[in-house]
């Protein structure tokens, strides 16, 4: 009998502390057939229709919008997305010619309105005439603040279980294949959720280490143990986002006793409070690390990764502080990098030819409140388009863009030893091609500034002989008591 899937996307990963929204214009829209454009570009949505196909459903595509980390959402982002969602399901509901619904969510959106989007876009369908009982499958950022009511409204919504997210496409085929076992089946699983007070840092939520490394193995030795659970996730939070539900959440999808997996729930909670403080990873400040990173590149000991975790792209930071950039250009490392989000700079740049001086004010338009611009005169020495494909299918950058990136139009310029990659649009620094694309080999750099807190390791580790993540004033620092919560519950910690 052929099975008919609604396909949705929704994906935004919202940093509430930041002044400046992300309104409708930011995010990359597909409507109707154009996700099916999305098919072998690696992303969730191609690990959906592979799933699809295998399977014979008939799906229907209806919208799929995603945005790079940043500010709060606008509601009409929101709104646009349930009126596109709610014209095309409701027919189709309301005569009962749906037999389940996909959506490709991050779990950590936030608009002006609504602390619980992910939780209001489930509500809300349920809410939809022919919905009540229909299975919704799917996928969560392993980086979601998850409500209870968004999986317990859901049967099988699926964490990525890799940071770096290494396993995006992978983890839609998996929550794909759940779907396609409930429709032949008839048979409907149980979702149980469980929180304790617990906040970290993404510093705190790479799953190569404590505590996500044993907190993982647990939830593997659980689907293992009880063939009944068909899937635990490990939900490591988004802690720069001000609402009741930031922080660490577990989940887990049941065809057996939701009460015995609610008490496996229990074990990963006990543990996770007992270590709580193996998660939080505050980084000690750039100066310190400066006579060490001197007798590394004087050893030859290269490169040198400096990651600074409060520029982090990846959690919504704008990429142009300038803390790193002044340390390079004071140091002159031989072939230094830095990757800069300046659009300003670029447009100025695009007036002139390769191998000219130009005057430029570097950074710091959205990072003002944490630092300067660098005035200097560099030497250009390219400009372009700024698209490049990943070198990795598997980069983090796949689990949000698919394998082809844009980076806006950008321009490369040289002062002294210090090669600064600019770029119009704030891109994650997560796969080695973004400056391979742009003609800088990272391997025959002696250092090269980093602006990510975990998800660069895949990309960089391979290629790096020391790494050293250090703190600097951004909007993402890694010490969450600095931040004004308003919205969080009481007594998480390390608040309280």
């Amino acid at each position: 009998m052929t099975k008919r899937v609604l396909l949705a996307g929704l994906f935004h990963e919202t940093h509430t502390f930041l002044e400046s929204t992300t309104s409708l214009n930011e995010f990359h829209q597909r409507l109707g057939e154009e996700l099916f454009n999305s098919r072998g570009d690696g992303s969730p949505l191609a690990g959906l229709l592979k799933v699809a196909d295998e399977s014979d459903w008939v799906v229907t595509p209806i919208i799929d919008l995603r945005a790079t980390p940043g500010g709060i959402v606008e509601d009409e982002v929101f709104e646009h997305f349930w009126h596109n969602f709610e014209s095309v399901s409701s027919p189709l509901l309301s005569e009962d010619n749906v037999d389940g619904i996909f959506l490709v969510l991050h779990g950590a959106m936030v608009t002006r309105s609504l602390p619980d989007v992910e939780g209001e876009l489930i509500s809300r369908i349920r809410q939809i005439p022919g919905a009540e009982s229909v299975p919704i499958c799917g996928i969560l950022d392993l980086h979601g603040n998850i409500s209870q009511r968004t999986i317990e409204l859901t049967q099988g919504l699926i964490a990525y279980r890799n940071n770096p997210h290494t396993d995006a496409c992978q983890t839609a085929e998996r929550a794909a294949r759940l779907l396609d076992q409930i429709l032949t089946t008839n048979h409907q699983p149980e979702s149980v959720w469980a929180q304790p007070p617990i906040m970290w840092p993404p510093t705190g939520t790479g799953t190569a280490d404590d505590p996500m490394r044993t907190l993982a193995s647990m939830a593997r030795a659980v689907e293992t143990s009880h063939n009944e659970i068909a899937a635990v996730n490990v939900m490591g939070g988004f802690s720069f986002a001000d609402t009741p539900d930031t922080g660490v959440s577990f989940a887990a999808v049941t065809f057996g006793n939701a009460k015995h997996a609610q008490q496996q729930l229990q074990l990963l909670v006990d543990w996770s409070i007992e270590h709580r403080e193996k998660g939080n990873k505050v980084d000690a400040p750039l100066e310190s690390f400066r006579d060490q990173i001197r007798e590394d590149v004087a050893a030859d000991r290269t490169p040198v990764i400096v990651v600074e975790p409060a520029d982090n792209i990846g959690g919504g930071a704008p990429g142009d502080t300038t803390e790193l950039l002044k340390f390079l250009l004071d140091e002159q490392f031989h072939k230094s990098a830095s990757i800069i989000n300046d659009p300003g700079s670029v447009a100025r740049l695009t007036e002139h030819r390769s191998g000219d001086n130009v005057e430029l004010s570097i950074g710091a338009v959205g990072s003002s409140a944490f630092c300067e611009p660098v005035k200097l005169t560099a030497e250009l020495l390219s400009t372009s388009d700024g698209l490049f494909e990943l070198e990795d299918p598997n980069s983090h950058l796949a689990s949000m863009y698919g394998i082809h990136i844009d980076m806006g139009p950008c321009a490369v310029v040289r002062s002294g030893e210090v090669v600064i990659l600019l770029t119009s649009k704030k891109m994650p620094p997560f796969d080695l091609g973004q400056l391979r694309s742009q003609g800088i080999v990272p391997e025959e750099c002696s250092v090269i500034a980093v602006k990510a807190a975990v998800a660069h390791r895949r990309g960089y580790d391979p290629i790096t002989s020391t790494t050293y993540t250090v703190g600097t004033a951004g909007p993402c620092s890694s010490d969450v008591t600095t931040f004004p919560w308003a919205r969080i519950r009481e007594n998480v910690y390390p608040l309280s």
